[in-house]
């Protein structure tokens, strides 16, 4: 696997590092709702583009959740961060548990936003065929952001969710990510992990909701929560992008005795982890 280094904006200079890693419609611009009210005293963030997406529109690569982690922990390599924590959103949640799989003594906390389940995403062929087909058809993504907002957001902000995914998107790129996130399932790399983790989801979603969660992330995580936000769909981030803040950053803040200050070898550094046997993928 080549290396790249991802394009990326550093933001704030706190000793507590944070990578952010957008979702599967966006590049690092998916953060600007938040960017102006992190609190940069407490953290340093590292917002990143995938290969495919923004800065990185153009760049060769395999476009999976296993290569995009890969990218994280170069970019983290780079910076000179050995422990760090990760937020992503979406498909970008599915890329941070990633990175907790191939280096489980380096992620320090670990949040999803609307997260993929590392079980990935079953879909039913009709939607199968909606989503593998918005890689070219702006319709299908306008139809995909509508559903998963509870269809309750006003027109212009549809349209401009759209404009914004074509724009900062590489069409085939965007098609290629979705066999990754939605189609592999390491949950078993992770089942088991120590880190504390936190998924936020919102109540207007009906694809990765509380309930999905409760199957998946907090049966992976044992000291996962939960959180649900009731005036958000899945694109917290644009939708109540002060209580993200609010409800990512104090997660952040809560060191706890059990698991965050472990050192490589307590937490496991050499691989996954050993967790109990689970039945077939969400």
């Amino acid at each position: 696997m080549t290396s790249f280094p991802l394009p990326h904006t550093l933001l704030g200079e706190g000793p507590h590092k944070v990578v952010a890693v957008h979702g599967w419609f966006a590049d690092r611009t998916a953060y600007e709702p938040v960017l102006a009210d992190l609190d940069g005293g407490a953290f340093q963030y590292a917002v990143v583009d995938l290969r495919g997406y923004g800065e990185a529109r153009d760049a060769v690569g395999t476009y999976t959740t296993s290569e995009g982690a890969a990218d994280v922990l170069d970019l983290a390599d780079r910076l000179g961060w050995e422990r760090f924590s990760l937020v992503g959103h979406s498909m970008g949640g599915s890329v941070a548990q990633r990175v907790l799989a191939a280096a489980p003594h380096r992620v320090r906390r670990l949040v999803g936003v609307s997260p993929v389940p590392a079980e990935g995403l079953r879909l039913p062929p009709e939607q199968w065929e909606l989503f593998a087909s918005a890689a070219h058809l702006p319709e299908n993504r306008r139809a995909i952001i509508d559903f998963t907002t509870g269809g309750v957001r006003p027109r212009a902000w549809l349209d401009r969710m759209v404009r914004r995914s074509l724009a900062v998107s590489d069409a085939k790129a965007f098609r290629a990510w979705l066999d990754s996130w939605a189609c592999e399932d390491f949950h078993t790399e992770i089942d088991g992990s120590p880190v504390a983790a936190l998924a936020v989801t919102g109540a207007l979603d009906p694809a990765l909701s509380a309930d999905l969660m409760r199957a998946t992330w907090l049966r992976s995580f044992p000291q996962g929560e939960l959180a649900e936000l009731p005036g958000a769909g899945h694109y917290a981030l644009d939708e109540v992008p002060l209580e993200l803040i609010r409800t990512v950053e104090d997660f952040l803040r809560a060191e706890s005795d059990l698991g965050d200050g472990l050192d490589g070898d307590a937490r496991g550094g050499g691989g996954g982890y050993a967790g109990g046997a689970r039945g077939g993928a969400a």
